[in-house]
């Protein structure tokens, strides 16, 4: 799940990442956000100056490998409009 708000401030994107206990162990939910980390900072040049991102991590992310989550997040950037040009 991924949440985008758009600002008018002249920065760098910055992403913001919620993972529960739901995902599962300490281990598992270090694991899924370093991942998520990286997909992140590889979208970086893509995503708008000034975006605010924040992804939350649903259970399944536990399972997913490193191209799904990669896939996924690409995915929603890009149905969120945080990717340069794509229309609101």
């Amino acid at each position: 799940m991924t949440h985008v708000v758009m600002t008018a401030e002249p920065r760098a994107a910055r992403f913001g990442f919620i993972v529960s206990k739901a995902v599962g162990d300490a281990v598992t939910r270090n694991t899924v956000r370093r991942r998520l980390k990286a997909v992140c900072a590889e979208a970086l040049p893509d995503v708008r100056d000034g975006a605010d991102v924040v992804i939350r991590a649903l259970p399944s992310s536990a399972t997913a490998t490193y191209p799904e989550l990669r896939a996924e997040v690409t995915r929603c950037l890009a149905r969120r409009a945080a990717r340069e040009g794509v229309a609101s």
